[in-house]
């Protein structure tokens, strides 16, 4: 009779440490595929990691997008408002990309500070703005604001 209740326990416990052994490399899993969204001045800060790849959004600035004479590489400026960053990118853009549209792009901090998107998303239509863009935009212009006020 103890027989089986020793085995019983060992079993539990084995199912156990399993489930919580599947638990941790699932969560880590996850984390490490997750893309977090910052803005131009969140980047500029340092808060953006640098090691990681991560989602930055802003508007694309008037007159900054510069494509090259050959093959699909394109830079542009983002801008919250506040601060500007430099995006390159190298691929086919989304056809809704335009200059002072917001656009959210995923990618990297390169070694010269010049963010590399690996893709671009665009608005889809001119009534919506990315939630994590419009949120940003909000609030670089509140801090600009209240940067006014104290003056």
């Amino acid at each position: 009779m103890k027989n089986k209740r020793s085995r019983r326990k060992l079993l539990v416990i084995m199912v156990l440490f399993g489930v919580a052994v599947a638990t941790v490399l699932g969560l880590s899993a996850f984390e490490e595929n997750l893309l977090y969204f910052y803005s131009p001045t969140q980047v500029k800060a340092g808060e953006a990691p640098e090691t990681r790849a991560f989602r930055v959004g802003g508007l694309v600035v008037a007159g900054s997008v510069v494509r090259a004479e050959q093959g699909l590489n394109v830079q542009f400026t983002l801008t919250d408002n506040s601060e500007t960053m430099p995006v390159s990118y190298s691929g086919i853009l989304p056809d809704l990309f335009r200059e002072g549209q917001g656009i959210v792009a995923m990618g990297s901090i390169n070694s010269e500070g010049l963010f590399v998107a690996d893709e671009v998303l665009a608005k889809h239509d001119e009534n919506y703005m990315p939630p994590e863009v419009a949120a940003a935009l909000k609030a670089a212009d509140e801090a600009g604001r209240a940067g006014a006020n104290k003056i």
